[in-house]
């Protein structure tokens, strides 16, 4: 794989102290996002790819959200979607899913109940590396529809289009079944989510704008979710760490049936030159072992009260305790993602500013990879 990782996926892409794209960020407002794997000291223009002028500066421009599953106050799971509304999704004991489809096999480790595995030796240093006895959780999603990442779903007879990639040799290359009208995620990142509800197939693209009749994007990832095939180790995805979005995204649907059964995604301000399976791609150039790698998994401690919790944050945190979050990309410390939707209660979410990092730990991470 490169030696310096590309830039595809994640809120903020600076690999030193990013800033995610957050409502509000540790240390004031919203800074413009970095690209991914160029800190202060490097020079971008020695990377092995052309970047696109765009990520450099501050996207301030709402995107125009199409109706998203989820997102913008329609029904969950894609409903008014072009080609027709799916089956609905599951909040139920049989999992998740997507547009009525399984989210990867139960046993896929998105679904793994982790509250009873072991802690990671290095777990202090982890937790105090990501700021964890000064930061707080904090959901980066809310009723503004600027924030939180739009899906869709689509039906299989959703028309193929052409795809460009500008990382072309670590993307699925096309067709994709994306409508012209496929909402795009607000800022600098411009994630596109859409699933065939039919075929169970993901689709995700970062950096994504329409050109007609297809897209041109930064990169592009396919997951087959009834499989629990990761992707080519050292390949990246929409995502910094080479893991899907859309599977680790807070969803409404789910707050409201009650129960979150997957994992979650969050955001790091520093990883180190290393990932662990799921993630199969790092962000980073450093190799300081105490910096998290990418796919690193916490979860709120067990001993945690959370009696004073209520409503939706009460959702997400239990479901902290039982399946935790993983560490998917360069941003702000704590900050969770989910699907963009204008019916978020955001004095609801705002608890979640309450829980600390330190109420975390890491669990036993597998082999750490740095090549």
């Amino acid at each position: 794989m490169p030696t310096v990782p590309s830039f595809a996926g994640g809120r903020t892409h600076s690999t030193g102290a990013a800033i995610g794209r957050g409502r509000e960020t540790p240390d004031g407002p919203a800074r413009a996002p970095a690209v991914r794997g160029v800190t202060p000291e490097t020079d971008a223009s020695s990377y092995p790819f052309r970047m696109r002028p765009r990520l450099g500066i501050l996207a301030v421009a709402l995107v125009l959200l199409t109706r998203c599953g989820g997102g913008g106050g329609n029904p969950p799971g894609g409903g008014g979607s072009p080609g027709g509304s799916p089956p609905p999704n599951g909040g139920g004991s049989g999992g998740a899913t997507l547009g009525g489809c399984p989210v990867f096999p139960q046993d896929n480790p998105w679904n793994t109940d982790i509250s009873g595995a072991g802690v990671d030796p290095r777990s202090d240093a982890y937790i105090a590396s990501m700021s964890g006895g000064s930061a707080f959780l904090h959901a980066d999603f809310g009723s503004d529809p600027s924030f939180g990442i739009p899906w869709i779903s689509v039906p299989g007879s959703q028309a193929l289009v052409p795809m460009q990639f500008d990382i072309a040799d670590e993307s699925d290359p096309g067709p994709y079944p994306f409508p012209p009208n496929a909402p795009v995620e607000a800022g600098g990142d411009a994630h596109v989510l859409v699933v065939d509800h039919d075929r169970c197939k993901l689709y995700e693209t970062f950096d994504s704008h329409y050109v007609g009749p297809g897209w041109h994007c930064g990169s592009g990832a396919v997951f087959d979710l009834r499989s629990d095939a990761l992707r080519r180790d050292g390949w990246t995805s929409a995502d910094a760490a080479g893991l899907p979005i859309l599977p680790g995204l807070v969803r409404r649907d789910e707050v409201l049936a009650g129960a979150i059964r997957h994992a979650l995604r969050f955001t790091v301000q520093q990883t180190q030159r290393a990932y662990v399976h799921p993630a199969t791609h790092f962000a980073s150039d450093s190799t300081d072992p105490t910096l998290p790698p990418m796919g690193l998994r916490v979860r709120l401690k067990a001993s945690y009260d959370l009696s004073s919790f209520t409503g939706g944050s009460l959702v997400i945190l239990k479901a902290l305790k039982s399946y935790g979050m993983f560490v998917a990309d360069n941003g702000s410390d704590w900050f969770i993602t989910g699907e963009t939707n204008t019916s978020w209660d955001d004095g609801d979410l705002d608890q979640l500013k309450t829980v600390p990092g330190g109420a975390f730990e890491v669990v036993t991470l597998g082999e750490i990879h740095t090549q």
